[in-house]
């Protein structure tokens, strides 16, 4: 029988892993395992080449350079790269701050313009 280890996940994941893991019939933490474990088989998997994977994610290689599998995992983490980056945003704040003007569109479908 396999036994487990206690492991801290980010919210995000966890999250995400508890919205998907009852269409899989799963639990959130066999999701998260589920995951786990693909990870690890493309790091391990003879065809997928991390270091050239972290070029391309440096801007030091080309994306067309990798194959499928390694352009899959390039998508994945960009993915998540924007993500983080978008969370961390506060463009509002940022334009008052340099007393520029905005636009932004309400639920109904209105501009609304913001001078400084």
């Amino acid at each position: 029988m396999a036994t487990s280890s206690p492991v801290r996940v980010d919210e995000e994941i966890h999250a995400c892993a508890a919205a998907v893991a009852p269409a899989m019939s799963r639990s959130t933490a066999q999701q998260i395992s589920h995951w786990a474990r693909i990870g690890k088989e493309f790091e391990l998997a003879p065809d997928v080449s991390l270091r050239d994977i972290e070029r391309v994610l440096a801007c030091d290689s080309s994306y067309d350079d990798l194959n499928s599998r390694e352009q899959a995992i390039v998508r994945a983490e960009g993915a998540e790269r924007t993500e983080q980056r978008r969370r961390t945003l506060d463009l509002v704040a940022e334009f008052e701050a340099a007393g520029m003007s905005y636009v932004e569109q309400d639920d109904e479908g209105t501009i609304i313009r913001h001078q400084p």
